[in-house]
């Protein structure tokens, strides 16, 4: 009331300047988010003297239709706008160029496909580094941390650095999800996983569950479903609830298996994937291009990491409604895991010259106070 009997006795010059000033900062804030929703980096002013248009063809991991292609094809076509028609991106969804992950690799090296956006650890077998590119059992296991790694400790460079040999061009990472177990017999515990015949992308996450009795095998995302529906496999891991629901999951499993509460997984929590272009391509964009491509790679992670964290808890729902138990790991299996898996983390770095230096900048991390993860009694003996 106070506050009402003072603001009759202002002065009625004060009174209009502070509305002024109210109508000044709305219409500040309207133009201000006009702007930032039109691209993360301004417009793109294209020079006329150049007027040539690139195109550039990128195949995705995702099968068509579900929540993460839809999202990277919106990402995708973006681009002619925001480039003012100097790079359209032509999206395409799995196997509709290259019709396996091998053969997209090959299809984007020798220039077939301008680019792809694979999970980085798919590459395992090729580039060793690139268990490390992604996270894996029991490492970083927040989102800010691989940004920081990438970003600001010098990791983005060794990832371009390994690409390059492979006539690859690692643009930047994107931020995908924590992955998860869906089984067709309840899994609950480090012990239920052995016998099972479990369906993971290979790499170390493979040789960490092969530790428990797991039987490994490695299957593209679109092969999933019907290698449950048949009993190829009992269980599978796969990504998060939005896309495994998209997939059909629900259908022929029953279980899912999360961490302990507040972690979705124990052995890929920060599930990341990546643009990687031609390196050939790469060089004969316009640097401007170049530019714009980078900052719209991180203004994508964090559009395709909050979009389906966003529909994750919507089919989260739904796979409950459908009858899909959640069960969870014990803190003292992630004890257990933890244990098997940072020996494993050595083996994998020594694998090549590339992966010791990624591995050595995220362990410095990780012991660092900041962090807190490895403590010296947990590496003692062990070496890269």
């Amino acid at each position: 009331m106070e506050e009402h009997d003072r603001k009759k006795d202002l002065p009625e010059k004060n009174v209009t300047e502070k509305k002024d000033r109210r109508s000044f900062l709305k219409n500040a804030a309207v133009a201000g988010a006009a702007l930032a929703a039109g691209s993360a980096v301004g417009p793109f002013v294209r020079n006329a003297k150049a007027a040539k248009t690139t195109v550039w063809k990128i195949q995705s991991v995702w099968d068509a239709g579900t929540s993460g292609y839809t999202l990277f094809e919106s990402w995708c076509n973006g681009f002619q706008e925001k480039s003012d028609g100097a790079l359209v991106v032509k999206p395409f969804p799995a196997k509709s160029v290259a019709a396996d992950n091998n053969a997209l690799f090959e299809a984007v090296k020798m220039g077939v496909l301008q680019g792809m956006n694979p999970f980085t650890l798919y590459w395992a077998g090729k580039i060793p580094a690139s268990v490390f590119l992604s996270s894996y059992p029991a490492g970083p296991d927040q989102p800010a941390q691989w940004d920081t790694m990438f970003d600001s400790l010098g990791m983005l460079g060794l990832a371009r650095e390994i690409y390059a040999k492979h006539g690859l061009f690692y643009v930047g990472h994107i931020h995908h999800d924590a992955n998860i177990i869906h089984s067709k017999k309840p899994v609950s515990t480090l012990e239920d996983f052995k016998g099972l015949k479990l369906r993971v992308p290979g790499g170390m996450v493979a040789e960490v569950f092969q530790s428990f009795g797991a039987s490994t095998v490695s299957l593209p995302g679109s092969d999933i479903f019907p290698g449950l529906e048949k009993g190829v496999i009992d269980a599978a891991d796969y990504v998060g609830p939005a896309v495994n629901w998209d997939l059909g999951f629900a259908q022929v499993t029953k279980y899912i298996l999360f961490g302990p509460p507040g972690l979705m997984s124990v052995y890929q929590p920060v599930d990341l994937m990546d643009l990687t272009v031609n390196l050939g391509a790469w060089k004969r964009l316009d640097p401007k291009l170049q530019t714009l491509v980078e900052e719209e790679v991180r203004s994508y992670s964090y559009k395709h990491y909050t979009g389906i964290q966003k529909r994750n808890v919507e089919a989260l729902k739904k796979f409950k409604e459908a009858g899909s138990t959640v069960n969870r790991l014990s803190q003292e299996d992630m004890k257990k895991f933890r244990r098997t898996s940072i020996p494993i983390w050595f083996n994998w770095a020594k694998k090549s010259p590339g992966a010791a230096k990624v591995f050595k900048l995220q362990l410095d991390f990780m012991m660092n106070d900041i962090m807190g993860y490895v403590t010296p009694d947990e590496i003692k003996g062990l070496s890269i």
